[in-house]
């Protein structure tokens, strides 16, 4: 499963990490019982790891581990996402053998992660928030369903001890607030009884808490409502519906001297609706505020028809104080609070840090010659985000000038959301999300004038007329959906992809190499767009023609260009469905070959036309075969043979070297089981398979498939690999080696060769390359360097192996420096598969096994 699966899996991700947030478990320091629990997953189900994991939006962190010696890793690589994504347990019996798995950091490490396996960890309310997982280094055959059902049930306790850590953490942040708040609480039980009353009660009602505990709430309510509102307040207590609960209301308090004090009241249920329940309720005094509403009743009557009925949001503020002391109707809507909860109230006080923004737009107001206007957003109490743009002025007052600031503001959300919804349909197709065919135009000007090379690709689809005929035009736009996404995946970041009408779509490619990068590209679009798409149940089959024309060979002009990959693609239609034209007229006769032959080449390596011929390797000592290199050959139908150094570079070019590699190891494997069991077969590989993450994985199942021993299978690679991408390479060598194949490295000083080579990299064998041997005869220094080499080797007890021995001389020389193995025309050139037998049979005595040298 890709990332884009899991992402699509996982629903609503929203709201599965506002469970995950709810829980307040992030970051937390270790707890005793997340331990222990870890600590008894990983002993009862005998693992050397285990981890209690929980996935964050980017990040996946351990509540407790077991041997784990890091405490988050990014999600993209997390077992326990995948985990999450099928809210069920997951079982990876051996890392290395999942395509899912096999290339993940966590795993291609040293000790990495071989076997995992992780029960789902779920919020109370049902979103799955991480796993319970335990680990090893090696692969696991003995987890079966009775170990499972192990770690499902302790998966499960660990979500119980989440949900109650969860409510005595929130039980305690309750009575904490409830002591420091600054509205009066008191908390009644179901007989109206009081149970609770904090600081801010106390101070209000006059009333200690030893005074008013165990008595009735009738002692904090003035004489004439007493009768009226205990019926309800009973109700209330007891759970009976009311419209009392969970509302504000005004209600007149009575303090412990008699004095009534206007309060705003808010009730709520607490416990249960048995003997436990009962209600608490929130005073607030409103006394400040009845003051200020009676101050200024009389302005309030005369602009409120006026202000009530504006489309904007219309505020004034004390310039002093910054305090509210006008808003109307759609102020309170557009900030998200009732009038009489912001009249009297600064910006800070409601809106806190932000609010110290507003606070200095209105000070740069004041302070303005002219009107003030500033655009930003703004965050309504509720959580919802608006696009406002203020108009402020100083206003001056009875008391002294700009004694106010006066502002107009206009809610531009939707102008803003329109403004951006067709900004992207002027430049986006609104069924794909690909540009569109005018914003294509714009940027093919915009590349023309750069002045910068760059290839641009058109497609046609081939047979989606008949997908609208067949299965209706809903499926048609199906298919198109699947085709830009396929696009997109194809070309990566480093091209622009366009619709540019109805089947029509264009690629935009920079960058060096553009001729061979841009006619491999289109191969690859062929071959993805050839394979099936499911549009609404049904089975489409379609295709694609390709056309590219290159800038500034084919084209100096927009117009120009687009009129001559037209041309192509017209051409590639012409040929046949599923071809690839380049617009050849500035082409030399050696691009267009090269196309041709990568057409040839892909359909040799289709057919099986690449075979394989045996060059014999010798012990120097007794001229016996020790083993066999298997060398690539390619008989054209019309060109002949074509060097191994042109197919192979290709093959490399256009993507087809781990398939071709693939293949030739099946059959190098395939033949050497056949010989006789003391001979090794020696198979080159190329730096590209090494990283595609999937070499080891093919190396082991051509060896099944075969049944040839490790053991008897040499890897030869170049000093190329050695010197790109070492860390990554040596651990992929080292664990080829461990498993009993040999490494040697070919062509050894033609390249950057270096003695830290041999420290460095786990090579069993050296092949000192054929052009130090050719001149050893007849030139100091590569009889020096030889010489020096076969020394070395000599000392690490590594095998040395001359290429290119051709005469007596080479090989007498050769064999008194102690060079081990020899290989060249001498002994034989390469031949085919049917004819080593007989050769063996010529040439080999009873194997002679050397202990400082790899046969």
């Amino acid at each position: 499963m890709d990332t884009a699966e899991i992402e699509s899996t996982l629903g609503d991700e929203e709201r599965r990490l506002a469970a995950l947030a709810d829980l307040a478990i992030l970051d937390t320091a270790p707890e005793a019982d997340f331990d222990e629990l870890a600590a008894l997953a990983a002993d009862i189900l005998d693992m050397p790891q285990a981890a209690l994991s929980l996935v964050d939006k980017d990040r996946q962190w351990f509540k407790a581990r077991v041997a784990l010696p890091f405490e988050q890793t990014h999600r993209d690589i997390a077992f326990c996402n995948h985990t999450v994504a099928l809210r069920e347990p997951l079982i990876v019996r051996d890392a290395t053998a999942d395509p899912r798995f096999s290339a993940n950091p966590l795993v291609t490490a040293q000790d990495g992660i071989r076997f995992y396996a992780g029960a789902p960890l779920f919020h109370s309310n049902g979103q799955c928030v991480g796993s319970l997982c335990v680990l090893d280094s090696r692969p696991r055959d003995d987890f079966g369903e009775d170990k499972l059902r192990i770690l499902e049930g302790l998966a499960r306790l660990a979500s119980r001890l989440m949900a109650t850590r969860g409510e005595r953490r929130k039980g305690e942040i309750a009575a904490k607030v409830v002591e420091a708040t600054s509205e009066a609480v008191v908390a009644a039980d179901r007989d109206g009884q009081i149970v609770l009353v904090n600081r801010a009660a106390e101070d209000l009602f006059g009333h200690s808490s030893q005074q008013a505990l165990g008595k009735s709430i009738e002692l904090l309510m003035p004489d004439r409502f007493r009768n009226g509102h205990q019926k309800k307040i009973d109700n209330a207590a007891a759970g009976g519906p009311t419209r009392l609960l969970n509302t504000l209301l005004e209600l007149p308090i009575k303090t412990s001297d008699g004095r009534e004090l206007p309060t705003e009241l808010s009730l709520a249920p607490w416990g249960d609706t048995g003997s436990d329940g009962g209600f608490a309720a929130i005073f607030r005094d409103i006394t400040r505020r009845k003051l200020l509403e009676a101050d200024r009743q009389e302005t309030r009557n005369f602009l409120d028809a006026i202000l009530e009925n504006l489309p904007a949001m219309l505020f004034v503020k004390e310039a002093r104080t910054g305090r509210y002391v006008v808003v109307n109707k759609r102020a309170a809507e557009i900030m998200g609070y009732a009038e009489e909860d912001i009249l009297g109230r600064t910006d800070s006080e409601l809106f806190g840090p932000v609010g110290k923004d507003y606070e200095k737009r209105d000070a740069e107001a004041i302070l303005s010659e002219r009107p003030f206007v500033y655009e930003s957003e703004h965050t309504r109490a509720d959580g919802e985000t608006f696009n406002i743009r203020t108009t402020r002025v100083p206003m001056d007052g009875p008391d002294h000038p700009r004694q106010f600031v006066i502002g107009i503001a206009e809610d531009m959300t939707d102008f803003r959301r329109s403004e951006a919804a067709n900004y992207w349909l002027a430049r986006y197709d609104g069924l794909t999300g690909l540009l569109n065919r005018g914003s294509l135009s714009s940027l093919l000007s915009d590349y023309v004038s750069e002045g910068k090379p760059f290839a641009i690709l058109s497609i046609d689809l081939d047979r989606f007329k008949t997908v609208n005929e067949q299965f209706g035009h809903p499926a048609g736009d199906a298919a198109l959906k699947v085709v830009g996404d396929r696009l997109e995946e194809l070309v990566g970041r480093e091209c622009v992809v366009s619709r540019a009408g109805s089947d029509e779509f264009v690629i935009l490619l920079r960058g060096p190499r553009l001729n061979d990068r841009a006619t491999t590209l289109a191969y690859n679009v062929v071959e993805r767009m050839a394979e099936p798409i499911d549009t609404r149940g049904k089975v489409a089959h379609i295709g694609a023609s390709v056309g590219i024309a290159l800038y500034p060979e084919d084209g100096e002009t927009t117009e120009k260009l687009r009129e001559n990959v037209d041309l192509a693609l017209y051409r590639a239609k012409k040929d046949g469905r599923g071809k690839v034209c380049l617009f050849d007229s500035q082409m030399d006769a050696a691009v267009r070959d090269r196309r041709m032959l990568e057409g040839d080449l892909r359909a040799a390596v289709a057919n099986g036309d690449i075979k394989l011929a045996y060059q014999p390797v010798v012990a120097s000592s007794t001229t016996d075969v020790t083993s066999f290199e298997a060398l690539a050959r390619w008989k054209h139908p019309t060109r002949g043979h074509v060097s191994p150094e042109v197919f192979i570079s290709l093959a490399e070019d256009c993507g087809l070297i781990e398939e071709l590699g693939s293949l030739l190891l099946d059959q190098a494997c395939s033949d050497a089981v056949k010989w006789p069991e003391h001979l090794c077969v020696a198979v080159n590989l190329s730096p590209l398979q090494f990283r595609s993450g999937k070499l080891i994985q093919t190396i082991q199942s051509a060896l099944t498939r075969s049944g040839l021993a490790p053991e008897r299978l040499q890897l030869e690679v170049t000093e190329r690999l050695v010197i790109e991408d070492t860390d990554e390479t040596v651990a992929q060598l080292k664990e080829l080696r461990a498993q009993g194949i040999h490494i040697l490295i070919d062509d050894f000083g033609v390249g950057h060769s270096s003695l830290s080579y041999f420290q460095v990299l786990p090579f069993d064998k050296v092949k000192i390359d054929k052009s130090f041997i050719h001149e050893i005869e007849t030139s100091r220094s590569a009889n020096a360097i030889v010489e020096a080499v076969i020394g070395i080797g000599r000392q690490l007890s590594m095998g040395i192996v001359a290429e290119g021995v051709e005469t007596e001389k080479q090989r007498k020389l050769l064999t008194r420096l102690g060079c081990s193995h020899l290989q060249g025309y001498y002994f034989s050139a390469a031949m085919p598969p049917a004819e080593v037998p007989a050769f063996i049979a010529d040439m080999q005595a009873p194997p002679v096994r050397l202990a400082s040298t790899v046969a």
